[in-house]
Order: C-alpha cells, then sequence, then structure tokens
C-alpha cells in the first residue's frame, strides 16, 4: 500500500459528490430503521427482511459501485491516471491502494450502518446485529475489488456496474436459483447466517462455498486490475 496515493485517493473519493451518496444511503437504511421502530413492526422477522431488501440488496452493491469505481475511474477519464503511472510505483501497488481504499470506505458506510440499523431494531437478538455486518463487510469488500477493476476495463463502469447491480444480484441471484451461487448478495448472506441464529433467515449456499468464492472474485479482480494497468501507455489512454 503506498500512503501518498492512499491519502489522494481518500480526498478525491470523499471530497467529491460521491460522498453525499455515500452518506445517503445509510441515513435512507437508518430512517427506514426509526419508521420500523415507531409502527411498531421492529421484529427479529421485519430486520432480516430490511437487512436483505435494502442493506444487502440494494444498498451494499450501490456503495460498492460508488467506492470502486470512484477511487479510479474518474482519474482515467480525465487523464490524470497518466501522472499516476508515470511515477515509479509498481501498478499492482497502485491497484491494492485503491482497493484498499474502496474496502475501507465501503466498510465504514456499509458494515457500520447495517449493524447499527439492526441493534437498534432488536439488539443482540440471535446475533442478527453482528451477522449482517461481517456480512456486509464480506460482500462490500468483493464489490469494492469488482467494480474497481470495471473502473480500469472501461470508460462505462457506472452504467455497466448499475445494470450489473440491478439485473444480476437484484433479479438473476434472488430469483434464480441457480445463478445464486454466483451472487456476491448471496454469498454475504451465507455469510451473515452463519453467524446469524435466527430462523427468519436462510440461505441455500454453503459457507464452505461461499467464503472460497468471496476470496477468488476479491484477489482475482486486484490482481486483473494491476495487470490492466500496466498496459496503459503514458502516451494514451491505453
Amino acid at each position: 500500500m503506498n500512503a501518498v496515493i492512499a491519502d489522494i485517493s481518500y480526498r478525491a473519493l470523499l471530497g467529491r459528490r460521491r460522498v453525499w451518496l455515500l452518506v445517503l444511503l445509510p441515513l435512507v437504511l437508518l430512517g427506514l430503521t426509526a419508521l420500523l421502530r415507531v409502527i411498531g413492526a421492529d421484529g427479529e422477522r421485519a430486520t432480516v427482511v430490511l437487512l436483505q431488501t435494502f442493506a444487502i440488496g440494494i444498498m451494499l452493491p450501490l456503495l460498492g459501485l460508488i467506492a470502486g469505481t470512484g477511487v479510479i475511474a474518474p482519474e482515467i477519464d480525465d487523464g490524470t491516471v497518466l501522472h499516476l503511472l508515470a511515477k515509479p510505483i509498481s501498478r499492482p501497488v497502485i491497484a491494492q491502494t485503491k482497493f484498499l481504499v474502496a474496502a475501507s470506505v465501503v466498510a465504514v458506510f456499509a458494515a457500520v450502518p447495517t449493524f447499527a440499523a439492526a441493534y437498534l431494531l432488536v439488539g443482540a437478538e440471535a446475533g442478527v446485529a453482528a451477522g449482517f455486518a461481517l456480512g456486509a463487510l464480506a460482500g462490500g469488500i468483493a464489490y469494492a475489488a469488482v467494480f474497481m477493476l470495471l473502473g480500469v476495463l472501461t470508460r462505462h463502469a457506472v452504467t455497466i456496474g448499475i445494470a450489473y447491480a440491478v439485473v444480476w444480484e437484484g433479479v438473476v441471484g434472488n430469483f434464480v436459483p441457480g445463478a445464486r451461487r454466483f451472487s456476491i448478495q448471496q454469498w454475504a448472506q451465507t455469510v451473515a447466517d452463519q453467524v446469524s441464529s435466527s430462523v427468519f433467515l436462510r440461505t441455500e449456499i454453503a459457507l464452505g462455498f461461499a467464503v472460497p468464492a468471496l476470496l477468488v472474485v476479491t484477489v482475482g479482480a486486484v490482481v486483473w486490475a494491476g495487470l490492466r494497468l500496466r498496459s496503459f501507455s503514458l502516451t494514451g489512454d491505453e
């Protein structure tokens, strides 16, 4: 990890309009949490449904998209990445640093609010808060890696990322049984299910598949991004 690149990446990501999107999504989750408490629907079942559908199903991939593409795609679009690549810094190190920045941002804006929302609704009951927080952390890290890679591969990373999040993760991954094995969202829920003992949370994917899949996708995306950066020319975009 390169401290200078990390500092630049944090300032760029948190200093632009993206930070408002990063803040808005957790605020919506906490707002929904408050609403459930007000109307008295703050039981374990309602909590699990909220976390599955919004925290893991909507907020997590969108935060991963914002952070993952935000650490590299804007620099590629405006050409400033060429100044970075001109420095005597290994391209894989650049990719690893960008990934760590994105992953840490997703951890703060996804895992922490997810834990807070669950804890406000059911406390430590059945390990729901801890389970979903850990699931959000694991899934968020994978999303950060995938979307960072997407930002390196194409100038249309945001558009493609939204389509992926909505179509594959939101529709195919939820409603097509065979496709669930290849959904980051489903892997994250498997991690949550392993920690939580809630009877309202049941997943079909074994932990022995979900964890290796998360590791392979995360490491593979970061390594691929580093290799792809090596192909960038200092006289052009690729």
